[in-house]
């Protein structure tokens, strides 16, 4: 299971992803701060979303960091909003209206059957050839996906074929502590 932070601590990692956003689409570096709070010095991984007129305008992650959580927050919120080769690098224009979600992963969980996912609690990974792919939990519920749906949705993330996942592929599953 995701780490629980409490509120204050959610709340510096969505300032600190926001900052970190800001500062880089306007000023082209990142801003150094940093993070006190014990819980956000441990080292897991994070997806930052970000959301702007409440459609997807970026989302990029890792699974496993070498940094505390509190940087790679920063490193993925400034990856989300200029490197998702879906869109187009954010402007200083982009900066006046936007949200963001932060997950914050638990490791991954290599899983035999795909019965062991739990729609609503378990994000996929799945890996299959050369191909792989992720959809976080909350993807499958604001979709309104079945567990079938949410396993080929992810194989077609990955370039694969909607029904790829039912031979041959490695399943993973993780927990996330969405922080919005």
């Amino acid at each position: 299971m995701a780490q629980n932070l409490t509120r204050n601590e959610q709340n510096k990692l969505l300032t600190l992803a926001r900052e970190a956003i800001i500062w880089y689409v306007r000023e082209g570096t990142i801003p150094n701060r940093d993070a006190p709070e014990p819980n956000l010095q441990g080292h897991q991984g994070c997806f930052v979303s970000i959301k702007m007129n409440g459609a997807l305008r970026g989302c990029i992650g890792s699974f496993i960091s070498d940094k505390p959580l509190y940087k790679l927050v920063q490193e993925m919120a400034i990856s989300a909003a200029t490197r998702d080769p879906r869109f187009y690098p954010m402007k200083p224009a982009d900066l006046t209206d936007f949200t963001l979600e932060i997950s914050v992963l638990s490791p991954l969980d290599k899983i035999s059957s795909p019965d062991e996912i739990k729609v609503g609690t378990h994000g996929i990974y799945i890996e299959k050839n050369s191909c792989r792919g992720v959809l976080l939990p909350q993807v499958a519920v604001e979709h309104g996906w079945d567990r079938d749906t949410f396993l080929s949705q992810t194989c077609l993330k990955a370039g694969l074929r909607p029904d790829d996942w039912k031979e041959g592929a490695d399943l993973y599953i993780f927990s996330a502590q969405i922080v919005a």
